[in-house]
């Protein structure tokens, strides 16, 4: 535990804070002058991530539990991580989804409504646009999901809207691309089950934990034949969260802006990295495509660099896959 950050600090809510982002999110938080409480069910999340204010385990389906820790806390915002985010399990099983992500999330909403909390940041992501029509994706692209999991996001993208007309709830939805990468401090990091993220899957198959990693796709129409994908750190990730609520703070009543470096990588670049990084050659398995994977997925991140005043640190992929790697090492 990360000592004299619990008792500091106006509160704010963070659901699905054990979590990947919701964790990196709530040191950026603590670093900011705020006092992150974590509401998870730990379901995915990991109660070692939870380092920087208290952790209230609950499920945003339990309106009992949430309102009670509304009522304890008196949070001044929520921002809320709390998702299933598997796209094909989405795909064999729509219903956890829509329950799980838009039900729970309507939830969380009236909870809020009902406890006055005005101020909204939600987590996103690119799977709301589709297969893009043109590249870069901006944020006025149509949003047209092919999957459960980027339509449930959307849906609660349209019920933000909705609150806001009805109940004056800002909220900012932040979309984003490939996150990656683990905290440079080394505190926390990327820990899932199972494990989807292409850049872990290689650093398993590097250290033998796995035989190999699949690449699914050798012919699209990309420079190497292989899917080229927007990673931006984690880290990164985090501090556009604090500018978020910063903006919500100064009078942002509703708005969407994408997280990304605007600058792709394919498989095949993410796998050369991590042989660089780690001085070890990848086995590889060529696999057919996978149905749904569009060929590229590039943001344009310029109006959250020119709104929100988001700058990017840690831009390079090696160095991307450098702090990966040193997590990796440890866990």
């Amino acid at each position: 535990m990360t000592l004299g950050l619990r008792d500091s600090g106006p509160p704010v809510l963070v659901t699905g804070g054990a979590g990947y982002i919701g964790s990196h999110t709530c040191k950026a938080l603590a670093r900011a002058g705020f006092l992150p409480v974590v509401y998870d069910n730990l379901e995915c999340g990991h109660d070692w991530a939870v380092k920087w204010g208290p952790l209230e385990r609950g499920d945003i389906a339990d309106r009992a539990r949430l309102e009670d820790v509304l009522a304890r806390h008196r949070p001044i915002a929520i921002m809320h991580f709390a998702a299933c985010a598997y796209v094909e399990e989405s795909v064999a099983n729509p219903g956890k989804y829509y329950r799980n992500n838009v039900v729970g999330s309507l939830n969380l909403l009236e909870a809020a409504r009902n406890y006055g909390i005005q101020r909204f940041v939600f987590s996103s992501t690119c799977a709301t646009y589709g297969v893009p029509e043109m590249l870069p994706i901006r944020e006025d692209a149509p949003q047209r999901p092919i999957n459960p999991y980027g339509t449930s996001k959307l849906m609660v993208e349209r019920m933000l809207a909705d609150f806001r007309a009805a109940h004056g709830m800002a909220s900012i939805t932040l979309r984003y691309f490939n996150a990656a990468g683990a905290d440079p401090d080394g505190e926390i990091g990327e820990d899932h089950d199972p494990e989807t993220h292409l850049i872990p899957l290689v650093f398993q198959a590097v250290s033998g934990r796995r035989p190999q990693v699949s690449v699914f796709g050798t012919d699209y129409d990309t420079p190497d034949g292989t899917c080229v994908r927007d990673y931006i750190h984690v880290s990164d990730l985090a501090e556009a969260h604090v500018l978020a609520l910063k903006a919500l703070d100064s009078g942002t009543s509703l708005a969407a802006y994408n997280l990304g470096n605007g600058h792709g990588f394919s498989v095949r670049e993410v796998i050369r990295a991590v042989e660089r990084v780690s001085g070890s050659r990848v086995p590889v398995e060529e696999a057919p495509r996978r149905s749904g994977d569009p060929p590229f997925l590039v943001s344009d991140a310029s109006r959250a660099r020119s709104e929100l005043g988001w700058r990017p640190a840690i831009t390079s992929l090696d160095e991307i896959v450098g702090t990966a790697w040193a997590w990796h090492r440890r866990a």
